[in-house]
């Protein structure tokens, strides 16, 4: 499979959400999406990433971007993280990690020696027409949130 690059176009889905909802990527056209990839919810890292977009989601939501959390947990457990830390965007669950395979982030990773497959923390910036503009691979969690917001002001004063 190629890596997916800026310019391409987003790969669609539609997938389950917390609340038994369904989410299809292409029904946000017309607005930007940030698809934030994270490997497993309640877990320190991912908790302070998924705290961070909460955090900034008002400033997202006055610039139009929708804010979308990815991982291979199932819905009873992202129901369960997003009550525990009042998240305000869908998380969306994809268990068979179909999705992070299409999108790159499902990939080997190595602790202490040990070799097994994950999720690499990522996050995507799609346009309004569902095209990928700007792509962040192995995520530092600090400030991520802030940088992803800096690039959409940057971009949409440079437009």
């Amino acid at each position: 499979m190629t890596e997916l690059k800026s310019g391409d176009k987003a790969p669609d889905f539609t997938l389950p959400t917390d609340g038994d909802g369904d989410l299809t990527l292409s029904d946000y056209r017309g607005q930007k999406v940030v698809l934030y990839f994270y490997p497993k919810d309640d877990t320190s890292g991912c908790t302070q990433e998924s705290c961070d977009f909460r955090d900034n989601a008002p400033d997202f939501e006055k610039i139009n971007v929708q804010i979308v959390g990815i991982s291979k947990d199932s819905i009873a457990r992202h129901d369960k993280f997003k009550a525990k830390y009042g998240l305000n965007f869908p998380l969306v669950s994809d268990e068979s990690c179909a999705l992070c395979e299409k999108y790159g982030v499902w990939v080997e990773k190595n602790m202490y020696g040990r070799k097994y497959m994950g999720i690499e923390r990522s996050s995507f910036l799609i346009d309004e027409k569902g095209q990928i503009i700007k792509i962040w691979r192995k995520v530092k969690v600090n400030g991520h949130a802030d940088d992803v917001l800096q690039t959409i002001n940057k971009q949409a004063e440079a437009a």
